[in-house]
């Protein structure tokens, strides 16, 4: 994912199987230090456990049945592992593209799937969905074009990421708060009996258990407080990499590879995004016991 080190920072380029570097963006870890092949070797290979949590999401929420937009989700998060995955690896400029705009597809999709609150987070037969649809790809398209094209600073990339990103949590902190706390009366052996599909409802007509709640808000809140570790080491390493440098060596390796804090931000955000979207899908908890709908359990 990415970062803010000026390409031009002295001392972090040799020559490589990717050469030359067409990337906005270069990182602290020295380029191809281990492998001819692999630019950044922590950087890349930090990107398998969120790829490893991705699919874990994925099989969960097929298995348990949940709408397909949550699904969605986690394919779309494991994409963002390996777009970030090819970047660090080869530091070009289409690679890097290829990790970028996945994050936007993923906050983006996860933002407008929680103003889609009808019975089982909605259908395409409903004009809702398809209106929320509908603006997602249009955002989606627009933001693509404004970005490859137009204008390519990364900070604007990291605003638009992080404002969707704190509207998502925003919005399923708001969602929890206004769904009913009580037990549906309808639940049967921990089963909560679908509403019809044809009757539409209000955010207080969702009725979310108060186990589920108590999973959800430690889901959203364990999430948040990730990205801001990973967000604070993500800037020592922007910000004293000269230091941090110098450490890595006097360490020596394998050890000065805990010493690399863009790494550690793949794995803090990995997981952070994991318990995010977790906790979104506590949101289709129509037709699902409490306990069959959480993966963190």
């Amino acid at each position: 994912m990415a970062s803010l080190v000026d390409l031009a920072a002295p001392g972090m380029h040799t020559d490589g199987f990717w050469d030359p570097i067409t990337s906005t963006l270069d990182w602290c870890e020295a380029n191809y230090q281990f492998s001819y092949y692999i630019a950044e070797l922590a950087n890349s290979f930090s990107n398998l456990f969120t790829i490893v949590l991705a699919f874990f999401g994925v099989v969960h929420t097929w298995r348990q049945g949940l709408p397909l937009n949550h699904t969605v989700s986690f394919l779309l998060f494991a994409l963002v592992g390996i777009g970030s995955f090819a970047f660090h690896a080869s530091l070009l400029y289409s690679a890097q593209l290829a990790d970028e705009l996945p994050m936007i597809y993923l906050v983006s999709h996860g933002f407008f799937s929680l103003f889609d609150t009808n019975p089982g987070f909605g259908t395409l037969n409903d004009p809702k969905t398809r209106l929320l649809l509908v603006a997602e790809v249009l955002f989606d398209v627009l933001f693509t074009w404004s970005y490859a094209v137009v204008y390519r600073n990364p900070v604007y990339h990291q605003v638009v990421f992080g404002l969707f990103d704190t509207g998502m949590v925003v919005r399923g902190m708001y969602l929890m708060r206004q769904a009913k706390t009580e037990e549906d009366p309808k639940e049967k052996d921990g089963r909560l009996t679908a509403t019809s599909a044809a009757t539409p409802r209000t955010v207080r007509d969702v009725v979310i258990p108060r186990s589920v709640r108590k999973d959800m808000r430690y889901c959203l809140t364990a999430g948040v407080m990730s990205f801001m570790v990973g967000f604070a080491l993500w800037n020592v390493d922007n910000v004293f990499c000269g230091n941090v440098t110098a450490l890595k060596r006097a360490v020596g390796w394998p050890g000065a590879f805990l010493l690399e804090g863009h790494a550690w931000w793949h794995v803090c955000t990995g997981y952070g995004a994991f318990l995010v979207f977790t906790g979104v899908s506590y949101m289709s908890v129509d037709g699902h016991s409490a306990s069959r709908t959480s993966p963190v359990n």
